[in-house]
């Protein structure tokens, strides 16, 4: 049997801007309407939460005619999410709140959620993914891409395993997802093609789409002419869910893993858009917890509504065409503003909460201070370098932190070109779990004699404490050698941080590429030069050079053993189709390729194929001189591309391909073209050589201090209920991390996510001292819970959607 799937695939914003694709949306549902009334048996399913809130907004009319007809169960809910993403970049969190804003707008407006994930066009698909759809409410999936002849699956009918175990019954579409609006019968013979003895029963997709427009009455007459017909399955106008109704019970095939390589490109290309999205993920998250410990401590209102706002913006530009990069130059101007406002909105709200947050900080008075307040965004302690930029420091000075106690500390340059009226100083703070410190700047008198802390050995080549040496090669600008002291560790063979410069003659996506490897040419003519100099850091300056462009690197080396190697990197790219990696050449003998994925870690083969990954990569293996298992792991706040060839790994800094170039279209010799990623960016990059693996040196939360940093704020002296430093929270152990803490959706209560991150069961111990609450739940191997902390009741675990878990 064929389960003839009518939709319309509508991509908001392509080749087009948002406005177009909003235009389309209204015309596409106008027209199934008018299909529904026309023929009674035809079925609809549609997607995507976003287009239906529009609809609702600017279309009431005809939202009430698409509710009667999701009542009548011929407008079918699918998908669950706000938009159809790019389903390998956002952040976990992200594909957490396409399903907490999608699936919780159609019970509100519906009464119903999908129970179908659906991703017809997305380029791949993260492991992990069906841990989250599973724990959203969507037993099932729907996809596309890959295609077979880009990764062979053993069924296109299969069971789907997350490394935690959760399953979901898994479709793969034949050929397309959308056809012409002309007769289909040559479309339904070849998806006949597909059938076989194992699996009798078929899902076909009908409709135009991409710009919209869906089933046409040309699309339905022939289904009608060929229902009864010699030669064929029986033709069923369906749905989705009615398709996995029907298999449920078949015993199919199990795959574990990601679904991948369709695309490759769309990893790295338009670095903006990766950047933008990354930042607010994170910045929004960081928000919610710090309203969320002034709502508890101060009674400040919670500020939903923002929060919501930001956050739809967010997913809106999570779709695949967005973030992908691989959408017309003009739509990243309306991303950049929509993530602006979502950073915005995360920024206001963080301010507000560490304001009324630090006013109740008790802060004595002492003549010729000022004290500072930095806030912890984590639930560990913290080692971090906190800069702040201030007022009225004189060179004679000294920080002190809340017990007096002298912190090492040293001016570094400031953003404005005043006189020293105006400094930044720079100091590692160790920081209470989700807590607070206060750091207290005192002038001394000109006469004052004080202890004068060693500084950071350096020169224009080199940086060197007693944990590493770094060396720098004055012809490349690259790091000739990294010693790790502590083990008398090589780090690297061969240069490392080499710019290399890579020809991609590809279309905007990579098509039929799954590697970049053709180097021509490396980043040279170096500028060395000692950037500063202290008892905090030190840092080199690296300057090099390739045809137009300019690569950057500032090479922080910090006293304090327990931070990484901080590198701050700017390049300014004039390159057409051209790709720019970072490669990091680890001295290891059969490493191990760890990646960070949305909510969990995926390991791949070093065969130097081109992956997307998130903040992080590792590769840890068997050190050759001394026979024990080292490793490195490469933290950045902006990169989404990697390949790792034998034990080197290169991290994909940028492509410059022409803009929404899609094959086959050659563009013509000497075109008026623009191409991506021209002109300047930044990104920072952390470098942390480690004993053991991942696990046990801790990269998981290195991630995330990076990524989401303290938040320090300029206090005056005052009264106060809050010490000087504070813990509010903590968990245990180390390897289960709270990643939300916010206010429930429903405002009844606070909600917290917990990741176990090693692959280890474990029972966690959450204290929220804050809240009076305390809890102990299992966690299995990479599990992701959610719990709700009622205002009143004891905790229970919620879905994801925070919507009851029967329905």
């Amino acid at each position: 049997m064929f389960y003839m799937i009518g939709n319309a695939h509508i991509d908001p914003v392509w080749l087009w801007n948002w406005q177009e694709g909003f235009q389309e949306i209204k015309a596409t549902y106008r027209s199934a309407l008018d299909r529904l009334g026309e023929d009674p048996e035809f079925v609809f399913t549609c997607s995507s939460a976003a287009h239906l809130a529009f609809i609702e907004s600017n279309e009431p009319e005809m939202f009430a005619e698409i509710k009667a007809r999701v009542q009548e169960g011929r407008w079918v809910l699918v998908g669950g999410w706000w938009v159809q993403p790019d389903c390998t970049l956002p952040g976990g969190e992200g594909f957490v709140r396409q399903a907490l804003y999608g699936q919780r707008f159609f019970h509100s407006r519906f009464g119903r959620t999908a129970r179908v994930g659906y991703n017809p066009d997305s380029f791949g698909h993260a492991a992990t993914l069906p841990q989250l759809l599973l724990k959203s409410g969507l037993s099932h999936y729907t996809f596309m891409r890959p295609g077979p002849h880009e990764q062979a699956l053993p069924a296109r009918l299969f069971d789907w395993r997350a490394p935690d175990g959760s399953q979901v019954r898994t479709f793969r579409i034949p050929f397309e997802y959308c056809t012409s609006g002309a007769d289909l019968e040559p479309h339904i013979r070849k998806c006949a093609t597909e059938l076989s003895g194992e699996l009798g029963e078929l899902m076909c997709f009908y409709g135009v789409g991409n710009h919209g427009g869906g089933p046409t009455r040309e699309n339905l007459a022939s289904i009608h002419r060929l229902i009864g017909a010699g030669g064929l399955p029986e033709l069923r106008l369906s749905s989705p869910d009615a398709y996995f109704e029907a298999v449920r019970d078949l015993q199919v095939p199990v795959w574990q893993g990601e679904l991948t390589h369709h695309a490759v490109g769309a990893y790295a290309a338009h670095s903006g858009v990766k950047r933008w999205n990354r930042q607010a993920e994170l910045s929004l998250i960081r928000a919610e917890k710090f309203a969320s410990l002034a709502t508890a401590l101060t009674g400040l209102d919670y500020p939903q509504a923002d929060l919501d706002r930001a956050w739809t913006r967010v997913l809106f530009n999570q779709f695949h065409d967005i973030l992908a990069g691989t959408s017309i130059e003009s739509a990243y101007r309306d991303a950049e503003h929509e993530y602006g406002e979502a950073l915005s909105i995360a920024q206001h709200v963080t301010n507000a909460a560490i304001q009324r947050l630090s006013w109740r900080v008790e802060i004595p008075h002492k003549e010729g201070t000022r004290p500072y307040v930095v806030w912890n965004p984590h639930p560990w302690p913290v080692r971090v370098s906190v800069e702040h930029e201030a007022g009225g420091v004189r060179e004679g000075f000294v920080l002190r932190d809340e017990r007096s106690e002298v912190v090492p500390a040293q001016f570094t340059r400031s953003e404005a070109t005043v006189s020293s009226w105006r400094r930044r100083l720079t100091w590692v703070a160790e920081l209470p779990a989700f807590g607070h410190r206060v750091f207290v700047s005192e002038n001394l008198a000109p006469d004052t004699e004080s202890a004068v802390p060693e500084t950071v050995d350096a020169s224009e080549t080199h940086l060197e404490t007693a944990t590493y040496r770094l060396d720098f090669d004055p012809g490349s600008g690259a790091l000739s050698r990294l010693l790790d002291k502590r083990t008398g560790s090589e780090v690297f063979q061969g240069l490392a941080a080499l710019g290399t410069v890579i020809k991609d003659e590809s279309d905007t996506w990579s098509h039929g590429v799954f590697r970049y490897d053709e180097v021509i040419g490396h980043f040279g003519e170096a500028r060395l030069s000692l950037l500063e100099q202290g008892p905090v850091r030190s840092a080199v300056r690296s300057v090099s050079r390739y045809g137009d462009s300019t690569l950057t690197q500032d090479f922080f080396l910090y006293q304090d053993a327990s931070l990484p190697i901080e590198v701050r990197v700017r390049v300014n790219w004039h390159e057409r189709h051209r790709v720019l990696k970072l490669h990091f050449p680890a001295h290891l003998q059969f490493p191990q390729a760890t990646f960070e994925a949305p909510y969990g870690v995926v390991t791949r083969p070093g065969n130097g194929d081109e992956h997307s990954g998130q903040r992080w990569v590792d590769l840890s293996g068997l050190y050759r001189p001394s026979g024990a298992i080292r490793g490195l792991s490469v933290i950045n706040d902006a990169k989404s591309s990697y390949s790792v060839t034998d034990a080197a790994l290169g991290l994909t800094v940028l492509r410059s391909p022409i803009y929404a170039h899609h094959d086959p279209y050659v563009p013509v010799p000497g075109g008026d073209y623009r191409y991506t990623d021209q002109g300047e960016q930044q990104f920072t990059y952390w470098l942390w050589p480690h004993d053991a693996t991942w696990r046990e040196a801790g990269t998981a939360r290195l991630a995330a201090v990076l990524t989401e940093g303290p938040v320090t704020l300029p206090e005056t002296y005052h009264a106060g209920d809050l010490p000087g430093a504070q813990a509010n929270l903590s968990v245990e152990p180390e390897q289960v991390v709270l990643t939300v803490l916010k206010r429930s959706q429903d405002d009844d209560g606070y909600v917290i996510r917990l990741l176990e991150t090693r692959g280890q069961p474990c029972q966690a111990r959450v204290k929220l001292p804050f809240l009076n609450r305390e809890l102990s739940p299992e966690l299995g191997a990479h599990e992701l819970q959610t719990w709700l902390l009622p205002d009143d009741g004891e905790p229970r675990p919620l879905l994801l959607t925070e919507l009851p878990s029967t329905e």
